[in-house]
């Protein structure tokens, strides 16, 4: 997370996240949908904590019990306010004035469906010269590539001298293209005095926090803009927005990374989560998937269809094609982790191997230990998991099943097709098989005998 910037003034956060988000025509809750497998509430979270925000209150909807609880589990009950029913932004602002009673300082007002702004984008609010104005409101707004129904932001300078709804513009405003982001910020008790004053004289019949700006021109206090990028202030409603921020939040990682020296081919197929680390020097081929906690050192390979998520790769090592590392999974350098080869929970010291067609769950595997086609560690039990380790510079051959919990010592030796239930002593060779047994001419009498019924049922 991006360190707090320093400042002068106490800060606060609003949120609004009581929407409705029908548009969505989705169960889950418009707020808490992902945007680089993260919820978009807690990127505006996010951004309230990068700001160094003392207080943050998100204000949710009786409707939706979901987004009450992720707030409760992240923030904790006395960062939530409820607006019931909904009846507009700037009711939905009041709603949290009694969770900031006995705050003193700025308040910005931020969006849960605004995944995209970062704290750099909404800190140009409490700019240096902001003393100069503390007592007054200022705006983030945008130059829109098409303006359409936004709100438009009527300035002299960077002075904002009023906010204009299009329904409601002349064609000379409609021209405008600053446009409204809707992010505000301005004194606690100031913007909480204009709030009280807010009508819902409207067609809607709703209290709208744009209406702060004129009740403060007209107290003579100051308004102004800022700006920031549309990208950055986009909005999502509907799950085409949705996607379009996810293109434009995996865009922009891609850029960091290829900026950072990691090598890929074919950077639009290789999808990132929000937390990624990806160090300098390592080649991602195409078709590989983060998730969250993944973290990659430097020089690393993924090789293409690879998923990644809470796991840890170092240096030198390579992983895939058509590998998965699960959370826990710990690879130290040099490991490799080959074609269909899943691991779970599972510390991989340096030099260590499994090329190809396995599962590793819940266990350590030591240095240059080397892990057979077709070998899989049993560890559930139905009930407990169970741990099992292996040995450094242990051979465990093709298809050899390893039921926890078991340890295989330092430079031991499982045969294939070995069922492996007891520990094994280091440098001792364990065969966990029945023994073969042949039968000469036996394969040949059957099948004379087996072919001449097949001939006689046939006539």
């Amino acid at each position: 997370m991006t360190a707090p910037h320093p400042h002068s003034h106490p800060r606060a956060a609003i949120i609004l996240a009581a929407g409705q988000g029908t548009r969505m025509t989705s169960p889950l809750p418009k707020v808490l949908h992902p945007v680089g497998q993260r919820a978009m509430l807690d990127h505006a979270i996010d951004a309230a904590e990068a700001l160094g925000c003392e207080r943050i209150v998100v204000v949710v909807g009786s409707h939706s019990p979901e987004v009450r609880a992720h707030v409760e589990k992240r923030l904790g009950e006395d960062a939530i306010a409820v607006q019931d029913p909904p009846l507009g932004t700037g009711h939905a602002v009041r709603a949290a004035e009694a969770v900031l009673g006995d705050f003193i300082g700025h308040v910005v007002v931020t969006y849960g469906d605004v995944p995209l702004l970062k704290a750099a984008d909404i800190e140009p609010v409490f700019a240096p010269d902001f003393d100069k104005v503390h007592e007054g409101v200022t705006v983030i707004g945008f130059e829109a590539r098409d303006p359409g129904a936004y709100g438009r932001l009527i300035l002299q300078g960077d002075e904002l001298l009023a906010i204009t709804e299009a329904k409601e513009a002349s064609a000379e405003v409609l021209a405008i293209t600053a446009c409204n982001s809707g992010v505000m910020a301005a004194p606690v008790g100031l913007l909480f005095d204009l709030l009280a004053q807010v009508t819902n004289d409207n067609a809607k019949g709703e209290y709208y926090l744009t209406d702060v700006v004129e009740l403060a021109r007209k107290r003579g206090a100051p308004t102004r803009a800022v700006f920031a990028a549309e990208d950055s202030v986009m909005g999502v409603n509907a799950q085409s927005e949705l996607a379009q921020a996810e293109a434009l939040f995996q865009s922009t990682q891609r850029e960091h990374f290829l900026a950072q020296g990691v090598t890929m081919s074919a950077p639009d197929t290789v999808h990132f989560a929000w937390d990624t680390e990806v160090g300098a020097g390592t080649t991602i081929e195409p078709f590989v998937v983060f998730g969250p906690g993944a973290v990659v050192a430097d020089g690393a390979r993924i090789r293409s269809f690879s998923h990644i998520e809470g796991a840890k790769v170092a240096s030198g090592a390579e992983v895939g094609p058509y590998a998965r590392l699960r959370p826990g999974a710990d690879l130290g350098e040099g490991v490799k982790i080959g074609n269909f080869v899943e691991v779970k929970n599972v510390r991989m010291d340096a030099g260590a191997k499994a090329n190809h067609l396995a599962y590793l769950g819940d266990g350590h595997v030591g240095a240059k230990a080397n892990i057979g086609a077709g070998t899989i560690f049993c560890n559930y039990d139905g009930f407990f998991k169970h741990r099992t380790t292996v040995g450094e510079g242990a051979f465990v051959g093709s298809n050899s099943s390893l039921v926890a919990p078991v340890t295989i010592g330092a430079g031991a030796m499982i045969g294939s097709g070995s069922v492996v239930t007891k520990d094994v002593a280091p440098g001792d060779l364990a065969l966990g098989r029945a023994e073969q047994t042949t039968k000469p001419g036996w394969a040949a009498r059957f099948m004379d005998t087996m072919r001449a019924k097949k001939a006689a049922k046939s006539q």
